[in-house]
């Protein structure tokens, strides 16, 4: 049996727990599912299934809608007893938007006369090749007649042939705003048009025009075949993976997408606790440009649609490459009804390099090649995609590493007329500058529960009699005392320990690690705008909590056409103490895109990560024990130029 506490819900329990509230609580036509997931058991009780097999209560929590009477619920059920066990209404919120509204939405608006006469004003009849776009509303742009309910705006776009890009033909001046709960078209926003230019917007080989390719010709790759095979190194026994002294459990869910628990390393005899919970909490991506176009773009990636939703399917070869395994995700629709994404999850291992080398003068040469594990998922929010890797290394290092790739949105200029907020990047087009604000929820347990963060930062010593040359560096590192938040400091290269006090390494120094930021940005946000009372977990680097599982979303629960953040600034008042606790450590980093021609009309990756390191966690190097060759059987050929 590989079943364990932590797996994911599979297709009957999704059923049986959209039907306990049907029968209890009536929910069936006339509401929408938004959520449905896991109500993970804690330590204790997987501590005791470790030990005696003892089979926690399998629990599973919904939020609903009821599209009449635009109420949001939430409950918990028992899926061991088929049981309601809590029914709570939650006032004033919207919960997150789902694909079905998202679908039923450009559907509703496209059979609209209204949308057909505004389109048709624009010389735009074949509906075939319009796409439209439904993004979800903060509070302060909320029209005031529409208050109250649940509604999206859209964008609308047209293709040049089909299957051609639409994000390369926006509709500029042009957006409808509707009422998702009862698909009914509120307004249409027709503020000003402009002569739609000749654009090359297309990604796909056989659309991009002969004169393009050919001037892009390059010779073509020679095969570059990764062969294992003896098969991988690592083993994936249900969702528990194992490699080189790594240890790991692959979760998944409607909102954080893939989730990793009870990271370990093995170190001699004893299985070492790194990390009870790695995942994604929030993404924030707004965009710097007030034009009618974009005044209202601001996505919470994260909490308005969910990585979960969004997540596609990997392919062999393309997106993962090498001896694979997958493993498929199980979500829902919003009726409740289970589907599957097949290869939802890639895991495999990559020849990186060198981990270390040395040619001593006398003694001849040593060289160990690196090998890394590879965990990864790739999602796709309407033009943009985010392809996300946790790698774990032989030497005890951690990176998470995001690519952002996909299409940028452009918006038609009148001839003459440069924008300010944005760069042009074809005839007549230009691409807003953005933010993307990503949010790791790192739960740390290094050796244990009882961590204190340390702000580790160097310092320049003086010139004096100790230091006549200004040599001298230092590094101070200083407790956390209280939660909180903390910045990235470029002059002291400041950077995070995750400390336990209690236990010593073999030099009799406490054991860490330390986070390594990269990425780290600053949100150019006045303090009084909106768009950051929504989200001022971007506002600050790093912030500290102590661990609570009921504080799960940065900028709270239901960022859905949210006024303020109800998460971490919230939370943090209480001035909760974090020395020598459970600790909740959280990152923020990302992309400040200032746009590129040379990213249009498909966006080569844009790549941003962070690294957990190890600091005293081992009394010396931990891979030294790879042996010669292990990460290369398939060896090169060498070749020599002969001159």
């Amino acid at each position: 049996m590989t079943f364990h506490p932590l797996d994911p819900l599979t297709a009957d329990e999704f059923t049986a727990a959209a039907a306990i509230v049907g029968r209890e609580r009536g929910v069936g036509p006339g509401w929408r599912f938004a959520s449905i997931e896991l109500v993970e058991p804690g330590r204790h009780a997987r501590s005791a299934f470790d030990r005696a097999g003892a089979v926690p209560e399998r629990l599973a929590r919904l939020v609903v809608l009821n599209r009449a009477e635009n109420s949001t619920w939430v409950a918990v059920v028992s899926l061991s007893a088929d049981a309601l066990l809590d029914w709570t209404t939650v006032p004033g919120v919207q919960a997150n938007f789902t694909v079905d509204e998202w679908d039923e939405a450009d559907a509703a608006l496209r059979a609209h006369p209204d949308v057909v006469a505004a389109l048709a004003s624009r010389d735009i009849t074949d509906l075939d090749n319009v796409f439209i776009d439904t993004w979800t509303y903060g509070d302060a742009v909320i029209p005031e007649r529409f208050r109250g309910r649940r509604i999206g705006w859209s964008d609308v776009w047209v293709r040049a042939e089909a299957g051609a890009n639409p994000y390369a033909g926006p509709v500029s001046g042009l957006h409808f705003v509707i009422d998702v709960n009862t698909m009914e078209l509120l307004d249409v926003e027709d503020s000003f048009a402009v002569d739609r230019p000749a654009v090359m917007g297309e990604y796909v080989p056989h659309l991009i025009p002969p004169r393009i390719r050919d001037l892009s010709r390059r010779p073509p790759l020679r095969p570059l075949d990764i062969v294992q095979a003896e098969g991988p190194s690592f083993t994936v026994t249900g969702h528990r993976v194992e490699w080189q002294n790594w240890s790991l459990r692959v979760g998944f869910n409607y909102r954080e997408g893939m989730t990793l628990h009870e990271v370990s390393y093995r170190d001699g005899e004893r299985v070492r606790p790194i990390a009870n919970r790695l995942s994604f909490a929030e993404m924030v991506v707004p965009y710097r440009d007030p034009s009618v176009d974009h005044f209202r773009r601001t996505a919470f990636d994260i909490g308005e649609w969910g990585l979960g939703f969004m997540t596609t399917s990997l392919e062999l070869g393309c997106d993962c490459l090498g001896e694979i395994r997958y493993l498929d995700a199980v979500l829902h629709n919003s009726a409740g009804e289970p589907y599957s994404i097949p290869n939802a999850i890639c895991i495999h291992e990559e020849d990186n390099a060198v981990l270390w080398k040395h040619v001593d003068h006398d003694g001849g040469s040593e060289v160990r090649r690196m090998r890394r594990l590879v965990v990864s998922f790739h999602v796709t929010v309407a033009n943009y995609e985010y392809l996300v890797y946790w790698r774990f290394y032989q030497d005890g290092n951690m990176e998470c590493e995001v690519r952002a790739t996909g299409i940028m949105v452009v918006t038609s200029l009148d001839a003459g007329h440069p924008h300010p907020n944005g760069t042009l990047v074809d005839t007549r087009t230009y691409a807003p500058f953005h933010q993307h604000f990503i949010v790791a929820r790192m739960d740390l347990d290094i050796d244990g529960t009882e961590n204190t963060v340390f702000r580790s930062e160097t310092r320049v010593e003086p010139i004096d009699e100790a230091n006549p040359l200004g040599l001298a560096l230092t590094q101070r590192n200083t407790p956390i005392e209280t939660e909180g938040f903390d910045d990235y400091d470029w002059a002291t290269q400041r950077s995070w320990k995750v400390v336990n006090e209690a236990t010593l390494n073999g030099l009799g120094t406490p054991v860490s690690y330390k986070l390594v930021p990269g990425g780290a940005i600053p949100s150019f946000f006045d303090p009084s705008s909106p768009v950051f009372q929504r989200a001022q977990v971007i506002g600050h680097t790093v912030w500290v909590t102590p661990g609570d599982e009921t504080q799960r979303w940065p900028c709270g629960e239901f960022v859905n056409q949210s006024a303020v953040d109800h998460g971490l600034p919230e939370w943090t008042r209480a001035g909760r103490p974090v020395r020598n606790t459970d600790i909740v450590l959280w990152y923020v980093f990302g992309i400040h895109h200032i746009t590129r021609p040379e990213e249009w009309p498909v966006m080569p990756a844009d790549t941003v990560s962070f690294w957990l390191k190890p600091v005293g966690f081992f009394d010396r190097n931990p891979s030294l024990d790879v042996q010669p060759g292990a990460a290369g059987h398939a060896h090169g050929h060498e070749h020599h130029d002969q001159h």
